[in-house]
């Protein structure tokens, strides 16, 4: 007998077009595989030019999921924990960035930050100079990175409910330790999920990043842009960046579905 909730009637038509779109997205990464010159992998990825822009890479965008964190939690919490007027509106807003062009992200935030920007000319007076910078790099990646650790951890807090944040509060525990020692606790798993995809979205910024920050080596030129400009020199070296980026992906996807079975889990064992 099978157990309940076990569905096994997908008809073969389905299961063929599953497979068609398996082999889309695996053919081109075994085509890439198969590109690269395995004599000179680690030559092409221990260059003077390819180890500072993984360096750049990983030092900008653990930052920037670090900033995700502190901004993405709390947005995460109003969106999910109250009721106002445009509340609708507002997350719309903060979930632009999964849809907007990182060109159209990386002009607003120069718009906005750059010498002739909005605040940027306020910021120079004060002797901050952000754009075309490593600033600007993490501002960059943090812009588009943001909504993947808001929608994840919001929806966590819609599923998990109230219940045990008000059981809290009823024993008199003050809102922050609430928030401290029950609702963070409850949302961990999804909480590390959606900081994970963040730095992988972050670690593979290339658009706003180019348009925002330039291309300065060691300051602004980070793994994908690396790529991009090896493409037209060294095509051998911007497949084998390129499969440093793959293995990278798989990784954090693995430890993201690793974080979101854990969610699964305990939320079913609430249930």
């Amino acid at each position: 007998m099978r157990g309940a909730g076990t569905f096994a009637g997908i008809p073969r038509w389905v299961a063929g077009v599953a497979a068609v779109g398996a082999l889309f997205v695996l053919l081109p990464l075994v085509a890439m595989i198969a590109r690269v010159d395995w004599t000179q992998f680690i030559a092409l990825i221990t260059s003077e030019s390819s180890r500072a822009a993984l360096w750049l890479s990983l030092r900008t965008s653990i930052t920037a999921t670090l900033l995700c964190v502190v901004f993405g939690v709390p947005m995460a919490l109003v969106l999910a924990r109250t009721r106002f007027r445009g509340q609708q509106l507002l997350r719309a807003l903060v979930l632009l960035p999964l849809v907007l062009p990182p060109v159209v992200g990386g002009l607003a935030l120069l718009y906005t930050f750059g010498r002739r920007g909005l605040l940027g000319s306020t910021l120079q007076i004060l002797g901050i100079d952000i754009a075309f910078s490593t600033t600007a790099v993490v501002l960059a990646q943090t812009f588009v990175a943001l909504p993947f650790l808001v929608l994840s951890l919001e929806g966590a807090l819609r599923t998990v409910g109230t219940r045990f944040e008000a059981i809290g509060a009823t024993l008199g525990a003050r809102p922050t330790t609430v928030l401290r020692r029950i609702t963070i606790p409850l949302v961990l798993p999804a909480l590390l999920s959606g900081a994970v995809l963040s730095f992988a979205r972050a670690l593979g910024e290339f658009g706003a990043t180019l348009t925002f920050a330039g291309s300065l080596q060691g300051t602004t030129r980070t793994l994908p842009l690396e790529i991009y400009l090896q493409r037209e020199v060294d095509p051998d070296a911007a497949v084998a960046l390129s499969l440093v980026l793959i293995v990278v992906a798989v990784i954090v996807v693995g430890v993201a579905h690793r974080a979101g079975g854990t969610t699964s889990f305990t939320q079913g064992l609430r249930r």
